[in-house]
């Protein structure tokens, strides 16, 4: 167990909590929006910025690294002990677009603190979670009388992960003797709520595809021609009704192989949780659960692949009727995989499927986005214990898990890296992200950097030379 005591780590965030604050408030102020082209030079300045407090913050090594887009944040500071473990943070200094006019209470790009919470864009997705590691190590070396930290800390905090992280698995790829690791720790995921501290384990995969199909030349008289040429719309139609069976699962041919299914601990978990369907429906604006049969509404949406219609159309659709056959329809639809699913595997089981239902004299064309991985870490997992026993430490309670629906480059790092992954958030669902007035708890912040005080010495401890 770490030697960090938990009382001597508190009063440091505490005698430090108001500098803390004030420099999010001025890295909140720095729109870095990775998505819209007139912020380029913010999500630049957003690098220097976040470069200039790694190194006033003691790690000797700080780096801006380019890319085909925006540029990253590289940081290092070697632990003074040669057999530590190397432990690479990773997060995210870009963020989503914000006007007032969406809705926002204030400006979101300068932040308020209203009953314990600070608003503003990227507060918790994902600036808030990113920098809370800098008061963290610092309360770490405080109270431990080190030099230097527990583990080899590594910092990766990307520019582009709000625009879907175009050029990051090329940039891992090409500085992988940089950012080798033993343990990865990504801080962009939350907790359950603000009084249920959880540790996330796994995040789903997505794989996304538009299928689009052309029949007649033009439109054309459903009178004339009707019931005698093939009908593109009908066509999507049938294939869209044949995704899934009866019983919810998707019904592509090799969809499930090699899925990890869960096991008994794990399910017993999930339902340790308070979890309340009618406040999840009222969360999800839905009238009824609905999904793959024999499986908890938890079970569905964190360790479950799945099979969505993202958008459909083609043909008429103004007011009124227009009696013809279209010449085209299409549909998107989106994959999200768990751990055991190959993206490309499934790419290729989805166009075999879809190309096996499209009629003669109908043509096609099938696209894939780029795909994510999912991961997973076990339970069991030395490192995924020490998160969990620090996080612990820091707020003075039993840790729960979770795993997370959505999708992130974090199989990236494990595939390139070889090293498991492992989620520290603090970050709550009324936090709001990518909506107007996102805000994070300030307590919970502190705690999360309270959490990393605790952890790098019990990362230290877990190592298996030790």
């Amino acid at each position: 167990m770490s030697d960090t005591p938990d009382s001597a780590v508190r009063t440091y965030t505490e005698q430090h909590r108001a500098a803390f604050l004030g420099d999010l408030a001025e890295w909140l102020r720095i729109p870095s929006v990775s998505a819209q082209p007139e912020h380029d030079g913010d999500v630049r300045r957003s690098a220097e910025w976040l470069s200039a407090k790694l190194a006033g913050t003691g790690f000797p090594v700080t780096e801006i690294w380019e890319t085909p887009g925006a540029p990253a944040v590289f940081a290092e500071w070697p632990s003074d002990d040669p057999d530590a473990p190397v432990v690479l943070v990773y997060g995210h200094h870009d963020v989503q677009p914000a006007a007032v006019e969406d809705g926002w209470s204030t400006d979101p790009f300068d932040p308020v603190i209203r009953d314990g919470r600070m608003y503003g864009r990227g507060a918790a997705d994902d600036k808030g979670q990113v920098l809370f590691h800098t008061l963290g190590v610092r309360a770490h070396l405080a109270v431990t009388g080190r030099t230097t930290p527990a583990v080899h800390l590594k910092l990766l905090i990307e520019g582009e992960e709000e625009s879907g992280s175009p050029h990051f698995r090329a940039l891992a790829e090409e500085r992988a003797a940089r950012i080798a690791a033993d343990v990865v720790i990504v801080s962009d995921t939350g907790m359950w709520d603000e009084n249920t501290p959880t540790v996330c384990t796994g995040m789903r995969g997505l794989a996304e595809c538009e299928i689009e199909l052309w029949g007649p030349d033009q439109e054309i008289h459903s009178g004339s021609f009707g019931g005698a040429v093939p009908n593109p719309a009908t066509a999507i139609a049938r294939l869209v009704a044949a995704l899934h069976d009866t019983e919810g699962r998707v019904a592509v041919p090799g969809f499930y192989d090699g899925v990890t299914e869960l096991t008994a601990a794990e399910r017993a978990l999930f339902a340790e949780l308070p979890f309340d369907e009618d406040t999840w429906l009222r969360t999800a604006a839905s009238h009824a659960a609905s999904g793959e049969a024999g499986y908890s509404t938890l079970e569905r949406v964190w360790a479950r692949p799945t099979a969505e219609v993202n958008g459909i159309g083609g043909g008429y659709q103004g007011a009124g009727s227009k009696t013809v056959i279209p010449s085209s329809a299409l549909v998107k639809l989106s994959f999200r995989l768990v751990d055991g699913q190959e993206p490309e595997r499934i790419q290729e089981a989805v166009r075999t499927w879809a190309e096996a239902r499209i009629p003669a004299g109908v043509r096609h064309r099938i696209t894939f986005a780029p795909a994510t991985s999912p991961c997973l870490t076990p339970l069991d997992h030395p490192a995924l214990q020490a998160v969990a026993r620090a996080m612990g430490t820091a707020f003075g309670t039993k840790i729960l898990f979770t795993r997370e629906g959505g999708s992130g480059p974090a199989a990236d790092l494990r595939d390139v890296l070889g090293a498991p992954v492992l989620f520290l958030g603090i970050s709550v669902p009324s936090d709001g992200w990518h909506g107007p007035d996102e805000k994070v708890e300030l307590d919970l912040l502190v705690k999360g950097a309270e959490t990393t005080a605790h952890l790098w010495g019990e990362l230290a401890d877990a190592a298996p030379n030790r």
